[in-house]
């Protein structure tokens, strides 16, 4: 994909009020994060020109603050 097309992109996600965010995870490319109802987006644009798109969604079960020992147990260093 090329810059003009990685603009337009942007545009229209601002032209549909689309919330998202710009990020660099990895050294060779962008990450645009969308956020929508029940869903997150990582969209990452590579040097190469390709796209690769992960979505996250979310299964509408809610938990309380206890959740967040799960959290560290699981994934602390």
């Amino acid at each position: 994909m090329e810059l003009k097309e990685f603009i337009h992109f942007l545009n229209r996600l601002e032209e549909n009020h689309i919330f998202y965010k710009l990020s660099k995870m990895r050294r060779e490319s962008v990450m645009v994060e969308v956020a929508v109802p029940g869903q997150r987006w990582e969209i990452e644009f590579m040097e190469d020109g390709t796209v690769e798109v992960e979505k996250f969604i979310v299964d509408g079960n809610f938990y309380d603050g206890r959740e967040i020992d799960f959290l560290f147990a699981d994934f602390s260093d």
